[in-house]
């Protein structure tokens, strides 16, 4: 058991995002940012993202299981990869969007209401962040932080942009 993550084991790599979650400052926002750049370009591919943002969010689940069983504490905040998947499902309806300034507003309202979320934690994020532990705790506060945002930023564009 160690404090920190060990960039020297693959699963720890991972669970950070390639060492992104060792940010001295703001490693989720970071994080965040990261899993959102990704998102970006990966929604321009040719690839089932539906189906991705699912494998995703299963494989965090396992990692993070791992990685918390090697740290003495269990939800470390340089695990992010819990952010990829909360963040891919908070901007996945901006590819639904026909306008590419609809669409950039989305995922920059998405990314702040997911940050706020994933922070500040109000029910039911808390109620999972306190009471479910191991891989599954770690990802589904983010989870849940993820579809929130993603439904409020939908009404908000929809007042926005009719």
């Amino acid at each position: 058991m160690s404090n920190f993550p060990n960039l020297k084991k693959p699963t720890h790599i991972i669970a950070t995002l390639g060492g992104i979650g060792n940010a001295k400052y703001a490693p989720g926002t970071w994080g965040s940012l990261a899993a959102l750049l990704l998102f970006i370009f990966i929604s321009h591919q040719n690839i089932n993202i539906e189906m991705l943002i699912i494998g995703i969010t299963f494989y965090a689940v396992y990692i993070s299981g791992i990685v918390s069983e090697d740290l003495i504490e269990k939800d470390h905040k340089a695990i992010v990869i819990d952010e990829l998947a909360g963040m891919w499902i908070a901007a996945y309806p901006a590819i639904h969007y026909s306008s590419q300034n609809e669409r950039v507003a989305f995922v920059v309202l998405a990314f702040i209401l997911f940050r706020i979320f994933d922070i500040t934690k109000p029910y039911p994020i808390s109620y999972i962040d306190k009471n479910i532990k191991g891989g599954l705790g770690i990802v589904l506060d983010d989870v849940v932080a993820g579809f929130i945002a993603a439904a409020i930023t939908i009404g908000l564009m929809s007042l926005i942009f009719g």
